[in-house]
């Protein structure tokens, strides 16, 4: 599968990311997390908040972590993050009355 910007599903957009101490993120986009590291605020949802649920593109992309700037779209990482989130989806569905 070939995996593009108007492809792309923003699957990684729910994975936590934690931040290094390179990385220049806006504070009002972080928060501290349960073992004191600083990590990319999410929404109640899980979805990163820096998403524009639009486009589902980042609004800080040129100031995006490193880990996102690692994570390749289209890569094995990508890819078994689009499976796990379309089985997610297909099983929240099927438990639905």
């Amino acid at each position: 599968m070939t995996v593009t910007c108007e492809t792309c599903e923003a699957c990684c957009c729910k994975l936590e990311v934690m931040l290094m101490g390179d990385d220049d993120v806006p504070a009002s986009l972080t928060m501290e997390d349960q073992w004191g590291g600083t990590v990319m605020r999410r929404l109640a949802d899980g979805w990163c908040v820096a998403v524009d649920r639009e486009t589902m593109r980042c609004t800080h992309y040129s100031r995006r972590p490193g880990v996102c700037r690692d994570f390749q779209a289209g890569d094995s990482d990508c890819l078994t993050e689009r499976r796990r989130m379309t089985l997610k989806h297909e099983n929240t569905r099927q438990d639905t009355p």
